[in-house]
């Protein structure tokens, strides 16, 4: 079954750290660029950052040098570092692949709120 599980997500305060997990089964893991997005509440879906299979990232500028994305194909997961959280970093956040061949999957998303 081709799945993508996100993990990790929860309430935390400004300045604290999450780190999510993406947990991908029923695809050849290294082959694919990851990707996590967020949507925050009245907003549309935006890309925070990618990981290609060799390992290289990108970022949106607003989460540069506060967020990390890495990846162990050898667990076939993909995380999402989230370091000095700030409360408009609070969304629900996805990952997603987007396949060659059968189009993009997405998990269910994981929801994080920064608040004191």
């Amino acid at each position: 079954q081709v799945q993508l599980v996100e993990s990790g997500g929860g309430l935390v305060q400004p300045g604290g750290s999450l780190r999510l997990s993406c947990a991908a089964s029923g695809i050849i893991f290294n082959m694919y660029t990851m990707n996590w997005y967020r949507q925050a509440p009245g907003k549309q879906r935006e890309l925070v950052g990618d990981i290609s299979s060799g390992g290289s990232t990108t970022y949106v500028d607003s989460v540069k040098g506060r967020f990390t994305i890495s990846r162990n194909d050898a667990k076939n997961t993909a995380y999402l570092q989230m370091n000095n959280l700030k409360p408009e970093d609070t969304a629900v956040y996805y990952c997603n692949v987007n396949r060659h061949i059968g189009g993009p999957i997405w998990g269910q998303g994981t929801q994080v709120t920064v608040s004191s």
